[in-house]
């Protein structure tokens, strides 16, 4: 037993020097360290064993915020605006408006102090397939910064967001904790993924903590139940997206600004296929781009092979579908190249 608590012991001694070294506000060191002498204290009277795992593991947590730690932005508009173009198709309205965000950021810069700091909060409204998670990331790849995606869809609980009090057994922070502290910096875009599609039954809670994190009045104290300590969450960049704004209470709604994605016609999602959807598809595939060829009056049926959609993620399923049924066909000796044409289209199209 004694060696079990020399062993316990040592490793206190490890998170107390890890503390030491860290960069955590004074005020959180100052409790940690008091976390620590509880600690050793419960080890010389032997109520070690449950004790020491919470300990450890909420210090190891506070140890993982990185505190101070920032990426420096690339405010560069015409950088940006090849992203935009490089990654998405038409829509020049939404691009449009990103970069105005980004000139606005730009100004915010060279005109503020960090403190003062305030980015605009976008709200992108669409169909699903529009492409509002895509620019999301284009938007974190414009400006240099790390991305955090927290996805909403059949959200259980505000506690997913806020965490839980560490006086559960198994408990640990939130999403929201949880992805700054895997991005490793304090002013990454957090992206709040479809925030209409939280469960009926808890959508006015989570919608609570929404207004909390998207409130600049209140975001630069967020506290999470598990740390239970307020995090500057300032630095960040909100991004959210929404399929429709009906579930979206109208105080969450006042604090973005929405913009509309507009649904593809199927002229621009044939230009969007060939340029981007079927280089990405055959190199997934492993297939050259003389192997696996669509004619040109085919397009029509793979872009409506159910009906019409507003977006492209059915079009991108349909031509993946297509692509792997012509690799068997090549890969069993069949034939060296695949065309789809009008006598075999039926073949390569999905049949539910």
């Amino acid at each position: 037993m004694s060696d079990f608590r020399e062993l316990l012991n040592q490793e206190i001694a490890g998170l107390s020097a890890k503390i030491e070294q860290s960069e955590l506000p004074d005020e959180m060191r100052y409790q940690l360290k008091k976390e620590i002498i509880a600690l050793e204290r419960s080890v010389e009277l032997g109520n070690y064993d449950e004790k020491y795992e919470k300990v450890s593991h909420y210090i190891d947590w506070c140890l993982r915020i990185p505190f101070g730690k920032k990426t420096e932005d690339t405010l560069d508009i015409n950088q940006a605006q090849e992203i935009f173009n490089q990654h998405h198709f038409g829509m020049q309205e939404v691009k449009n408006r990103f970069l105005e965000y980004l000139a606005v950021l730009n100004l915010q810069k060279n005109n503020l102090q960090d403190d003062k700091f305030s980015a605009p909060i976008l709200l992108l409204v669409g169909l699903v397939g529009t492409g509002k998670t895509t620019f999301a990331y284009s938007l974190a790849e414009a400006l240099g910064r790390k991305l955090v995606r927290i996805p909403f869809g059949g959200m259980g609980s505000a506690k997913e967001l806020r965490g839980n009090s560490r006086l559960l057994l198994g408990s640990e922070p939130g999403k929201v904790l949880k992805g700054v502290c895997e991005a490793g910096v304090m002013n990454p875009i957090i992206l709040l993924d479809e925030i209409d599609r939280a469960a009926e039954d808890v959508n006015m809670d989570i919608m609570g903590v929404l207004v909390e994190l998207l409130d600049p009045a209140q975001n630069h104290a967020f506290t999470d139940d598990y740390i239970n300590y307020p995090i500057n969450l300032s630095q960040a960049i909100f991004l959210a997206t929404a399929n429709n704004t009906r579930k979206i209470a109208t105080a969450v709604m006042d604090r973005m600004e929405k913009i509309d994605m507009p649904s593809y016609t199927d002229e621009e999602k044939i230009a969007i296929a060939k340029q981007y959807v079927m280089p990405k598809v055959l190199k997934e595939v492993g297939l050259k781009s003389d192997q696996f060829v669509i004619r040109e009056e085919m397009w029509s049926k793979m872009v409506r092979p159910l009906g019409f959609d507003a977006g492209i993620r059915t079009l991108q399923r349909t031509i993946q579908g297509a692509a792997r049924k012509a690799a068997r066909i090549i890969v069993e000796g069949k034939y060296n190249k695949v065309e789809i044409g009008p006598d075999n289209y039926k073949i390569f199209l999905p049949s539910y």
